[in-house]
């Protein structure tokens, strides 16, 4: 009787040993990447078999939230641990630049100014082929188009010389854009207007499948003047409009009194100079040198006034009580 034995082999089950203990391999190869931004040992990940990476912090100041990713592997029956790679990796915590778009979806609407051409991407599908009356059209039905099928759909488009007109997608998109934006139904400004386009007398028709949705605003005073809105859109200027309180037809009050006028007393200006009633009415007042003297020092030059702007009114002291009086 034979009886035979056979070793197999087991596969581990955690990380290497060898290659987890090689932390100083590690740092010294990310060392040699980056001298003196190498921080603390972060910690180990298991990659394969035999292939572990070791993390570090670094202590570069323009890359925080960053580590050393040390990737370091040994040969199956060898003792010897070799580095594999060595990578500077960014952390949950940090800041990257935003991911790339290509030049070709980069332009948004609104984007386009003055010079610019932008013409549009090979296969469309927001176009169609027009009519042109030209006897080389370029497209033909006969070739199996992917647009043959929908050649009925642009039937009402013929006969005005365009090579291309938009095709039912594109008028999808249309309509769920502009119905969707600032002059559709649930824009704030419809939703607080008194009444809807629909109804307003300077809403313009549009011809076509889209003017079954939309029209043109023509009041200049609109926010929307120009430009297409849904029929269910609406603004503050609608032609039906009624004055309301408060409103902007209605004339605020006055802030200002440009009318009347106020009364000033200056008692720190000049001396207050009495003169009696019987003296004045002599026609000439009897004033010492002294009070003269005070009155002229109080007379302040103005230049610049123009003739018949400035105004001096003279009142006695009685006017003066029997004004303070009814104000």
């Amino acid at each position: 009787m034979v009886v035979t034995t056979s070793t197999r082999s087991r596969k581990p089950t955690g990380p290497d040993a060898a290659c987890v203990e090689a932390v100083d391999l590690a740092r010294a190869a990310a060392t040699e990447a980056a001298p003196g931004e190498v921080g603390e040992h972060l910690g180990v990940e298991a990659e394969d078999e035999r292939l572990v990476t070791h993390r570090f912090a670094t202590t570069n100041p323009g890359y925080l939230g960053w580590h050393w990713a040390v990737t370091v592997t040994r040969a199956s029956r060898a003792k010897e641990v070799t580095i594999d790679e060595v990578v500077l990796l960014p952390g949950e915590t940090a800041v990257l630049a935003p991911p790339f778009v290509p030049w070709a979806e980069r332009l948004r609407p609104g984007d386009l100014g003055p010079g610019d051409i932008l013409p549009p991407p090979e296969n469309d599908d927001r176009l169609l082929p027009g009519y042109t009356g030209q006897t080389d059209s370029p497209y033909d039905p006969a070739d199996g188009d992917a647009y043959a099928g929908e050649a009925d759909l642009v039937a009402d488009e013929l006969g005005l010389g365009r090579a291309r007109v938009l095709s039912p997608v594109g008028r999808a998109d249309a309509t769920d854009r502009w119905y969707s934006g600032e002059r559709g139904p649930e824009a704030p400004i419809a939703t607080a207007a008194p009444a809807q386009c629909a109804t307003c007398g300077f809403l313009l028709a549009m011809a076509g499948s889209m003017g079954r949705v939309f029209g043109v605003c023509a009041n200049e005073y609109a926010p929307d003047d120009a430009k297409v809105v849904s029929f269910d859109h609406g603004c503050g200027a609608h032609s039906e409009a009624v004055a309301t309180p408060g409103g902007l037809a209605e004339r605020p009050p006055l802030l200002l009194d440009h009318v009347d006028y106020d009364l000033v007393v200056l008692d720190d200006v000049a001396e207050v100079v009495e003169v009696s009633a019987a003296e004045a009415a002599e026609g000439v007042a009897e004033v010492e040198e002294d009070d003269v003297e005070a009155v002229t020092a109080a007379v302040v030059e103005i230049d610049d006034v123009p003739e018949g702007d400035l105004l001096v009114e003279v009142v006695t002291e009685d006017e003066t009580e029997d004004f303070t009086s009814e104000r």
